[in-house]
């Protein structure tokens, strides 16, 4: 389980903080160590409510390994070496490539039509919390695919679409929005989503705007608006590689 906890964290921001609180307390032992008694005083006074603080902080990454392990998906899961299962089922380690090609071409087509859209590339996270928010499809990636899920008539046309080794994994998901009191205005609940994810988590998200048809990619909370096709190539395939 400690494992799987892991995994769910992997590739977001609650392994730095992680780490920050892991180096504020080896920072605590030297000066312990060095006998500088106000500087360990204030240390000594975070690390006594270092539970607290980490229930605070992971307060997200907790609620989701909980509804995890109290979901019907792992009190039924018989095939319990999956759950002690150490292999890395990325596209990097699987030696599987994004079929770029399809997904630009889906998103300047329904940028010309100005139809709406919500994409994610799930990278190292594990997105399974947001794609048990969704219908599952389990489809390979085809433009035609993604506009017909985004055609504004789709009953999945709301919410997005998470794709995980070139598939598309689920559509209909539902999103957490970003609290920045400096978002931008004149963007979307699309947008927000798409911030909001990408705060926590290193996976990209693309944007078509239903309002002016511009394709967006967000990228560490970062919103790059206005995007022509060699533009976006271009970001997906560098951030692919990192």
């Amino acid at each position: 389980m400690l494992y799987q906890l892991y995994k769910m964290v992997k590739g977001t921001a609650a392994v730095n903080v992680f780490i920050g609180l892991v180096l504020i307390y080896i920072i605590w032992i030297i000066v312990r160590a060095f006998e500088l008694k106000l500087l360990g005083s204030i240390l000594g006074k975070f690390i006594n409510v270092g539970v607290i603080a980490v229930m605070v902080v992971f307060q997200q990454e907790i609620r989701k390994f909980l509804l995890y392990i109290g979901s019907n998906e792992f009190l039924k899961n018989k095939n319990w070496r999956n759950i002690f299962s150490f292999s890395n089922h990325s596209a990097v380690s699987s030696g599987i490539i994004l079929d770029a090609d399809s997904l630009i071409k889906a998103c300047f087509n329904m940028s010309e039509t100005k139809t709406g859209a919500l994409i994610i590339i799930s990278r190292k996270s594990d997105l399974k919390f947001y794609v048990n928010t969704g219908e599952i499809i389990d489809s390979v990636l085809t433009d035609k695919m993604l506009e017909n899920i985004f055609y504004k008539n789709s009953p999945m046309h709301d919410g997005a679409v998470i794709i995980k080794d070139n598939r598309i994994i689920a559509a209909r998901c539902v999103l957490p929005v970003t609290e920045k009191e400096t978002f931008p205005s004149h963007f979307g609940m699309r947008h927000r989503a798409a911030v909001g994810l990408t705060e926590t988590t290193d996976a990209l998200a693309i944007t078509v705007s239903e309002q002016t048809g511009h394709v967006s990619l967000t990228i560490n909370g970062e919103i790059n608006s206005n995007l022509n096709i060699d533009k976006l190539r271009y970001l997906i395939e560098k951030n692919l590689k990192n």
